[in-house]
């Protein structure tokens, strides 16, 4: 058989962030990011999808072994933003804005250097329940 597939993995993690720009004063930043410009910060628990798409290995089935991709994301991912400030402790974003858009493209950065690029990358990151990206975007 020689059709690709595509494998899914759901995780989640608990982060807090602030949405800011320091070129902007806190009035427009406000005014633009409302209640996630919060000085003291706020947090979601944030619910990421990482889909892989490629050919089974012929002897094993798999595209990916489920438990290898499982523990990537654990040792890369939710090791580094699980329950942490995003602004504060994680150097990722000490001069990026924490936005999904953003922390989807950096856990991606950092995954596609861990995974096969034989293997296509796709990151979905919920927000809320109704907010979510994707990246890279179809």
């Amino acid at each position: 058989m020689n059709q690709k597939v595509s494998v899914y993995r759901k995780e989640h993690f608990n982060a807090a962030h602030r949405l800011n720009n320091p070129a902007w004063d806190e009035h427009k930043n406000a005014a633009v990011f409302g209640k996630c410009n919060n000085p003291h910060y706020h947090g979601h628990n944030y619910e990421l999808i990482v889909k892989l798409t490629g050919y089974p290995d012929k002897e094993t089935g798999y595209v990916i072994d489920l438990k290898i991709l499982s523990d990537i994301i654990q040792n890369n991912i939710l090791d580094k933003f699980d329950h942490k400030n995003l602004n504060e402790d994680c150097a990722e974003f000490k001069n990026l804005n924490p936005t999904a858009e953003n922390i989807a493209m950096v856990i991606y950065s950092i995954l596609r250097d861990k995974i096969s690029i034989e293997l296509d990358l796709q990151i979905r990151l919920y927000e809320t329940e109704r907010n979510f990206v994707e990246y890279p975007a179809n």
